[in-house]
């Protein structure tokens, strides 16, 4: 690529935004004449402006208020956008670390529907009230490959997700997919199967990105490619918990369909609603598989 650039030195690239250095534009403020991606165009009266201009007060555009840098889902642009993914991957760090100073603390952290099975009465597990093991269980690993898989996964899908969706809406697509791997799990698996790790949420975060690159027309092979060879180990490993990572794939294209074609006029009712509908139906799945149980 770069010999080939070198040898056509007449090729010109676009200007990238001066707000973000990373995207190439064609389209300047007509005020500054800066160029500006398509997250800080605020419409005029004729052409597009810079936030900036607007908020001076000299711009023909929207109030300063309406000026503010916005993702593709209606989330605030931050100066981080991968600080969530950042957070999540430190506590999955750390509990791993835990873990392996104390290997009993993975037996009280994983998702464990009843143990001992029935008919013998219940003396751990999510049956037993231990509600707690559906969102502990998201974060425990104990094996270096398991958390390392899942990390460089949540690194990779999460960091240009979370830039995408802003931190609120990819924090929901995050727990939302976890719970719902994490339900299916308790309610399809065996009773006694302790089941933990990260890949419900991370599947979730496929289904999110399908979702957003489908939005964005980009080329949606390489994460199809990707996600076949995961549903491959997934169904290839009996070790594996399918229903987790079913459930999370299963919810995160839900939501991320919510999040990203929610019309901007009710846009939170949307994005929001469509995650709390997915919440209740995780929230019967329990209760349905407790009563089983129980």
């Amino acid at each position: 690529m770069n010999q080939e650039a070198d040898s056509t030195p007449q090729a010109h690239s676009l200007p990238s935004c001066y707000r973000h250095p990373d995207r190439e534009t064609g389209i300047r403020c007509t005020r500054c004449e800066r160029p500006i991606c398509p997250e800080c165009m605020v419409s005029a009266s004729v052409g597009f402006q810079c936030p900036e201009c607007v908020r001076d007060g000299g711009g023909t555009g929207p109030a300063p208020a309406a000026a503010r840098p916005r993702t593709i889902a209606g989330g605030s642009v931050t100066a981080d956008p991968r600080l969530l993914t950042k957070i999540l991957i430190g506590i999955n760090l750390a509990v791993f670390i835990a873990i392996q100073a104390n290997a009993s603390l993975a037996a009280d952290l994983s998702l464990v529907g009843a143990y001992p099975p029935p008919p013998f009465a219940l003396r751990e597990g999510v049956a037993d009230g231990q509600y707690y093991r559906l969102v502990t269980s998201m974060f425990a690993h104990q094996e270096i490959w398991h958390i390392g898989f899942n990390m460089l996964s949540l690194w990779w899908l999460g960091g240009p997700l979370e830039a995408a969706l802003g931190r609120a809406r990819y924090l929901t697509v995050y727990f939302v997919s976890g719970l719902a791997g994490s339900a299916l799990a308790y309610l399809l698996a065996a009773p006694a199967t302790a089941t933990l790790g990260a890949s419900g949420a991370i599947f979730g975060l496929f289904g999110a990105t399908a979702v957003l690159m489908r939005k964005l027309n980009y080329d949606l092979r390489p994460i199809i490619a990707l996600l076949v060879i995961n549903l491959i180990f997934t169904f290839g490993w009996s070790s594996i918990s399918w229903q987790a990572h079913i459930g999370g794939l299963v919810a995160g294209l839900i939501t991320g369909y919510g999040m990203v074609h929610a019309p901007r006029e009710r846009r939170a009712l949307v994005q929001y609603g469509t995650s709390a509908v997915v919440l209740l139906v995780v929230v019967v799945m329990v209760l349905v598989r407790t009563a089983q149980l129980t």
